[in-house]
């Protein structure tokens, strides 16, 4: 049986040794739903010593004008709950993943380091462009540059990977080394890094500039809660995505060893854990109800960064935060979990304070989708039975199945609903 290791290369001492699983059924993603993190590292406690940075008076008014505004940015309506109180975030955004309707935020476009949130960004553009069964040997220079202390899943220099191997060892380990062969294979982290940027633009994400990959600090390298959230929206729409980010444990390749029967060389392999700690849990920390990924980072000068996706009942809300300023344990899932429980109670009885924009030409796509099925009646009546049953561009994929986690022992049960664009149910295939 392979080894089994924490986030610390520890063995854990909550989860027993049989594998977590998820497993979701529907027809339009694979049979198996397996789901991503950064530097699994806490951040050191503050002493409250430290003078903390003040957000800029004035930022980008994409999404609304009221996300342009430093502070929290609320409106609340009959019956709606009031805040958490111990918020601590430095910018922290609630939204619709379905309508893109931002129910609270605070300081949502202040440009901050990302860390690993940043891989979201990443896969969301290298995943289309490389098969998954596509094979690669690894190169020592597919490993060179590399920050000091980054986290690593445990590629290896002239072994053969799968590109399903590697986007496990990006979403459940953060592995840079992954990222960074990946690149490779992408052609170059160069190339790599200016598809990222252009894509970031194409999302409307223009508080991104993007200079390493692998979201490790680098100077002049800034992402937003608002961006985030975009980037986790989008990748959402993509069933390889969607399949990672849920993934809580999986096998990765390892070295190989001579069988003392044989007298052969086999390849074993070890199990990593997702360190999204609202899926797998942690000490003190229960697996979030509804939880589906999405990605979490640390680095000493970004601080923790967590963006979410969860669901309960027909609602599913994205949530992210930035850099908490409290130094409790486990503090980025503590402050995401407030703020889920608050979204799901405050949905419907708050009036949006901003919202997550689409894509640029996303319109002018659905204009031209609208022009052929007034030309072809078919087409129009299958258009307008989706208009009605859609009521808006951004939607959720009922998801058939359930997925089962057993932690402890025990197993959870969960549905999931996907947020899935109107515009890519439409689009035509070939």
């Amino acid at each position: 049986m392979p080894a089994f290791l924490t986030a610390s290369g520890r063995p854990p001492s909550r989860l027993t040794s049989r594998r977590l699983a998820i497993t979701v059924a529907a027809a339009a993603l694979l049979p198996v739903l397996t789901a991503a993190p950064a530097h699994a590292l806490l951040r050191a406690p503050q002493d409250g010593k430290e003078k903390q940075p003040r957000p800029p008076a004035k930022m980008s008014a994409i999404g609304g004008k009221r996300l342009a505004r430093a502070g929290t940015q609320v409106q609340l309506g009959p019956g709606a709950p009031k805040l958490p109180k111990k918020l601590s975030g430095r910018s922290w955004v609630v939204a619709d993943a379905e309508s893109g309707d931002i129910l609270a935020a605070h300081n949502a476009h202040w440009r901050l380091p990302p860390a690993s949130t940043l891989k979201m960004l990443f896969a969301d553009t290298v995943l289309p462009e490389l098969p998954k069964d596509q094979k690669h040997k690894v190169l020592p220079s597919d490993l060179e540059g590399m920050g000091e202390g980054s986290s690593q899943v445990g590629v290896k220099e002239n072994y053969s990977y799968s590109v399903h191997d590697l986007w496990l060892g990006v979403f459940l380990r953060s592995g840079n080394d992954a990222v960074h062969v990946l690149s490779a294979m992408n052609g170059g982290k160069e190339k790599t890094v200016q598809d990222m940027q252009a894509h970031a633009q194409e999302l409307n994400a223009l508080d991104t500039h993007v200079v390493s990959p692998d979201g490790y600090d680098e100077k002049g390298q800034v992402s937003s809660a608002y961006d985030l959230t975009l980037f986790a929206r989008s990748g959402l729409q993509k069933p390889d995505f969607r399949e990672y980010c849920s993934t809580a444990v999986a096998d990765f390749p390892g070295g190989a060893k001579k069988d003392k029967k044989t007298k052969k060389k086999k390849r074993e392999s070890f199990a990593i854990q997702n360190t999204n700690r609202l899926l797998t849990g942690d000490f003190g920390l229960e697996p979030y109800k509804g939880i589906a990924g999405v990605k979490n980072g640390y680095t000493s000068h970004a601080g923790s960064t967590f963006t979410g996706v969860a669901q309960r009942g027909d609602r599913t809300l994205l949530v992210t935060v930035m850099n908490p300023s409290e130094g409790e344990h486990n503090e980025v899932y503590k402050e995401t979990v407030r703020l889920f429980d608050w979204g799901f109670k405050a949905s419907g009885k708050v009036e949006p304070v901003g919202k997550l924009v689409p894509p640029q030409g996303a319109a002018k796509q659905v204009s031209g989708a609208k022009g052929e099925a007034r030309r072809d009646r078919t087409s129009a009546s299958v258009a307008a039975s989706e208009e009605q049953e859609s009521r808006g561009m951004w939607m959720a994929l009922g998801v058939t199945g359930a997925a089962l986690v057993a932690l402890a022992g025990a197993a959870l049960l969960v549905h999931r609903r996907w947020p899935l664009p109107e515009l890519v149910r439409r689009r035509p295939r070939g």
